[in-house]
């Protein structure tokens, strides 16, 4: 097995702000319609790039997306009268709600054909308004290929963790557990993911990423040898990857708007409305 970490101090999010954003925008979601298709908004506004495919908006089974050439509007059909389980036909990204229960749960299952590659990505968010956790699930496969173009991976985000450990003194240790740990899997290998925060003394975050990997079965000893000779760059590539999302984050945060209340409510439905 190798281990690889690497760690990365990054400015802050503040946790009020993000609950707060986070209420707002499933209040806005809760409380839009449906019509012809468009979802809109309270204001009447619509959301840019959603649709309703098929289903009944924010039920289980409903089909959301770009319309495919304005598909529905020529098979002279509404988007609630089409069957909630069958894909839509033609539609390259199509997401599926499966729950929608804002005071506990929702989930979203996604489904992208991309260059060969079938791929299902499914997110849950527990406690939304105020997000305790977030689960992803991604499972991809080429339709033409064996196993070896299967894979899938699994990441859990424990938010009460995550915040818990940033309330701990700077010159604490770590927190036991990760708040964030993601598995990848494959015919030839498995991988794990942790990210653990910890507050630094200047108010920012140290972030420590670790990535465990190795090899299944009868190829642990040819895993183990590929990484004997490949684990430089294999570092390389990992602590790259780990700076870069660093400096994604950067660049978020500074894009992020410092309001609160109703400001904030109308901030993000601007978003939401704007090409």
């Amino acid at each position: 097995m190798a281990r690889f970490e690497h760690t990365v101090t990054v400015a802050a999010l503040d946790r009020h702000w993000f609950e707060e954003a986070a209420g707002h925008a499933v209040d806005l979601f809760d409380a839009s319609r449906e019509q012809d298709g468009a979802i809109l908004l309270p204001d009447g506004r619509p959301i840019h790039g959603l649709r309703l495919l098929k289903g009944r908006h924010l039920q289980s089974g409903a089909w959301y997306g770009e319309d495919p050439e304005g598909k529905a509007e020529k098979d002279g059909k509404g988007a609630s009268e089409a069957a909630p389980e069958a894909a839509p036909e033609a539609a390259p990204e199509a997401a599926v709600l499966r729950e929608w229960r804002p005071s506990r749960t929702v989930e979203v299952e996604s489904r992208v054909a991309e260059e060969g590659m079938s791929l299902r990505v499914g997110v849950r968010l527990r406690e939304p308004r105020t997000p305790k956790a977030l689960e992803v699930s991604l499972d991809g496969h080429n339709p033409k290929g064996g196993s070896l173009y299967r894979f899938s991976g699994r990441a859990k985000a424990d938010l009460h963790a995550w915040w818990a450990a940033l309330e701990r003194p700077s010159s604490a240790p770590p927190a036991a557990r990760a708040p964030v740990v993601g598995t990848a899997k494959h015919r030839l290998g498995k991988a794990r993911l942790t990210v653990t925060p910890r507050p630094a003394e200047d108010g920012t975050w140290r972030v420590s990423v670790v990535l465990s990997v190795r090899g299944r079965w009868l190829l642990r000893p040819v895993a183990a040898v590929g990484l004997l000779f490949a684990r430089r760059p294999v570092e390389r590539g990992f602590r790259e990857g780990v700076d870069s999302a660093a400096e994604e984050w950067a660049e978020l945060l500074a894009e992020l708007p410092s309001l609160h209340g109703e400001a904030l409510r109308a901030e993000i439905a601007d978003a939401l409305t704007t090409p």
